[in-house]
């Protein structure tokens, strides 16, 4: 199958592309950093997915949404408008199988940064409209909902001792997930999932049980 992976060089994004092309599967990544590693079955395409233009790239079978910002001042615009523009542009050709957006956790709680939260949130909503109208070609939509991920994105937290103890004081499972951890639940939705859709998976060892944000 060939995947498009929005946000291909960041921690989630970057995993997810090893993940495929290790189960041999054919890569577009799409991002404003350069490619995550150099491998015959994938193409980069850098780009910024709320204003570049958006080429057609023939035989998509799936498309994987880990693109997005946290606390940027951009939130709304890259996590909810570009993955709505990326997705509009590429979801909705008869090739398309299954279709997988990366939410938050914070998109059920609302913790976290308010445009973020809100974006995560409309991002889950999107997706189940995706969802009703892919279904009548047989494909699937559906989100993931990371709690904490050791990426470089949460290195503010997981760097400082007392903050982390925090954190770990409100994950009752005591831990994170790793980059590779989520792209396994990535893989799942986008290439073995058949039945599952329009539902959203929150993944966040128990985080979301409560909902106190400590940054």
């Amino acid at each position: 199958m060939k995947i498009l992976i929005t946000g291909a060089s960041g921690g989630i994004g970057s995993a997810a592309v090893r993940l495929f092309l290790s189960r041999g599967h054919e890569v577009v990544g799409l991002d404003l950093c350069p490619a995550p590693l150099v491998d015959a079955h994938y193409t980069h395409i850098t780009a910024d997915i709320t204003s570049s233009p958006l080429s057609p790239i023939e035989g998509l079978g799936g498309i994987v949404h880990c693109a997005g910002v946290q606390d940027s001042g951009r939130d709304l615009e890259v996590n909810l408008k570009g993955t709505i523009r990326v997705n509009e542009r590429y979801a909705f050709s008869p090739s398309v199988r299954s279709v997988v957006f990366v939410a938050s956790a914070s998109a059920s709680t609302g913790s976290e940064f308010p445009e973020y939260a809100a974006s995560k949130g409309g991002m889950v909503t999107y997706m189940k409209n995706t969802a009703l109208r892919l279904a009548p070609q047989g494909a699937t939509a559906n989100s993931l909902s990371p709690g904490g991920v050791t990426t470089p994105l949460n290195a503010h937290v997981m760097e400082d001792p007392t903050l982390w103890e925090q954190i770990m004081a409100e994950t009752p499972l005591k831990k994170w997930a790793s980059a590779e951890e989520i792209a396994e639940w990535i893989y799942f939705l986008a290439a073995v999932n058949r039945s599952m859709t329009a539902q959203d998976l929150v993944v966040d060892n128990g985080e979301s049980a409560r909902a106190n944000f400590i940054w």
